[in-house]
């Protein structure tokens, strides 16, 4: 996820504004529901989607589909929304509520899935430190205030690793510090003048609509109203509500993480989960409650792949009945633990997941192999895993992004992963999303930017980053391995790539404002991931195999 306000920075130049200086006028008209502009078609539209409403009219109607599950590795899913209740994978073998493992699987009542970051006694993290955190927490005793040639040969390596992570740590103090006290004033500022604003119009919604054409004739609400609409776009927020929202959540949120994500004595997880996090192949730990304390990231991604697409209710996801999901936590409010990782993968994949989406990732991996070795033991397994590529525009051939697209010293990319950049719904100068990572290691880009599905409580909102552009891609991997089960990972890998055609806009690279590159030079495929297109290679590909299957048999 990601919410930016750098354009509300120039916005705050107005002061607090006088209710009485403005002439009282009508309403305007509430503006229609956002629509899923995700699933929309480029060339019919005129939107950057993934052609998945045309696949389905056109490909895929009267076809019969294979169950399929979707292992969602994530901060946890609403397992009650209207829109997922359906769609979600239940263990077969397992009773609810009996405390026993029914399934002999080693976890005691697996119901949607297992939670990694709980405890025996019903507990669970949720907020957690950084990496870099814990890193500086463990080698900030071994190496603050010594010169490497003081640093035994063996130890240099660690030594150079804390001078790195060290750096990077104290830039996130930093920033957060600034964005708590930034933020709590700027929504107070602008909350107020919403508020005002809305009894000067006599309106209970500042939205585009309203703010395009304010009914009022007063020359100093008009331009306050043209500097708002021009914000709105700016940053896909639906109303001038939402953004005071975000911006006192964000407030929120960065002062939790000095207090808590930052905070070098803070440790959870030895409270909580109390495993022994050095010993990678410890599995059982945790507890059921895939829920967790904060399941909004993992309920919109969810609702992304696979939302009710027959209940008449909500959103649509990318993937039609039969597909299900599996609920997987992970990933708390902060970064995820590599032994995590590493088991979430194998419990998926022991337990039938054939596609998992990975919608998470940091920068500093301390037991990769782990996880290294659980993306290969899916590969082994044929199991297609969907990774995002990260937010923080950068250019991960260069900055490893974790779980990284390819093994350490490997010279190739896991056949079976696939790394997916942000892109937005117009193909103009912003189709790359400004906050997506890319390079060459990134293989697809797909829809992440205002993307409108699940949140708890049965409620729907909208969410940027690759966050939402990997569960984009593993919806449409889940349709093709549905309909097409013959298909193994590396299959769906390729199919999907292919059905990214190169496209050539110049766009605003991301991470710098003032500089424009080709769109292809921002990933491996150059081009956002189709779903209309993957049927028709999945077609072609399946039939073929067939002919050749018959042609062998005569």
């Amino acid at each position: 996820m990601r919410n930016s306000f750098r354009p509300w920075l120039t916005v705050l130049g107005v002061a607090l504004l006088p209710a009485a200086s403005f002439a009282q006028s009508a309403a305007a008209p509430a503006a229609a529901a956002a629509p899923q502009w995700t699933l929309l078609d480029p060339k019919a539209n005129n939107t950057m989607g993934i052609s998945a409403d045309r696949a389905y009219a056109e490909l895929l109607k009267g076809r019969t589909a294979a169950p399929v599950v979707v292992a969602v590795i994530d901060s946890g899913v609403d397992t009650a929304h209207v829109d997922l209740k359906r769609v979600l994978w239940h263990n077969p073998r397992e009773i609810a509520g009996n405390g026993k493992d029914d399934d002999n699987n080693g976890y005691v009542d697996d119901v949607y899935g297992w939670n990694f970051l709980g405890g025996k006694d019903g507990r669970n993290v949720g907020t957690d430190t950084y990496e870099e955190t814990r890193l500086v927490a463990k080698l900030k005793p071994l190496y603050e205030g010594k010169s490497r040639s003081s640093v035994a040969k063996d130890k240099q390596a660690e030594y150079d690793l804390y001078q790195r992570v060290k750096k990077d740590y104290e830039k996130k103090v930093k920033e957060d510090s600034e964005n708590a006290q930034q933020y709590g004033p700027m929504s107070e500022t602008i909350g107020k003048n919403v508020d005002i604003v809305k009894q000067v119009l006599g309106v209970q919604r500042l939205d585009t609509a309203v703010l395009r054409n304010p009914p009022t004739q007063d020359a100093r609400l008009k331009t306050v109203a043209a500097q708002w609409y021009e914000s709105l776009k700016a940053t896909g927020a639906p109303d001038m509500e939402s953004v005071v929202t975000q911006m006192r959540e964000a407030a929120e949120s960065a002062q939790k993480r000095v207090e808590y994500s930052l905070n070098l004595s803070y440790n959870p997880r030895a409270d909580i989960v109390q495993d022994d996090e050095s010993k990678v192949d410890q599995r059982g730990y945790g507890n059921p409650d895939v829920m967790g304390p904060d399941p909004l990231h993992g309920t919109h991604v969810s609702g992304i792949i696979a939302a009710d697409r027959r209940n008449n209710e909500g959103v649509l996801g990318v993937a039609d009945a039969p597909v299900r999901i599996m609920a997987v936590r992970a990933v708390p409010d902060g970064d995820e633990h590599d032994k995590d990782v590493a088991n979430a993968i194998r419990y998926a994949v022991d337990n039938g997941a054939t596609v998992i989406n990975m919608s998470f990732g940091k920068y500093y991996s301390p037991q990769r192999k782990a996880v290294e070795d659980a993306i290969r033991y899916a590969g082994s397994k044929g199991v297609l895993l969907v990774h995002a590529a990260g937010n923080e525009s950068n250019n991960i051939d260069v900055v490893d992004h974790f779980p990284a697209a390819i093994a350490e010293g490997a010279k190739a990319t896991y056949p079976n992963v696939l790394t997916v950049g942000a892109s937005s719904s117009k193909n103009d100068e912003k189709l790359a999303a400004d906050f997506s990572n890319y390079g060459k290691r990134v293989d697809v880009f797909a829809p992440g930017v205002n993307i409108y599905n699940t949140l708890p409580g049965s409620k729907y909102g909208n969410e940027s980053g690759t966050s939402m552009a990997a569960p984009t891609v593993a919806g449409v991997a889940a349709v093709l391995k549905s309909y097409f089960p013959q298909l193994q990972a590396a299959d769906l890998k390729r199919i999907i790539m292919q059905s990214a055609e190169p496209v050539h806009t110049q766009v605003v690279k991301p991470g710098e404002e003032k500089k424009k590159v080709d769109f292809t030079t921002l990933s491996n495929t150059g081009g956002v991931v189709n779903l209309y297109r993957a049927v028709q290679l999945a077609q072609q590909a399946t039939a073929s195999a067939s002919g050749s299957t018959s042609a062998g048999g005569k």
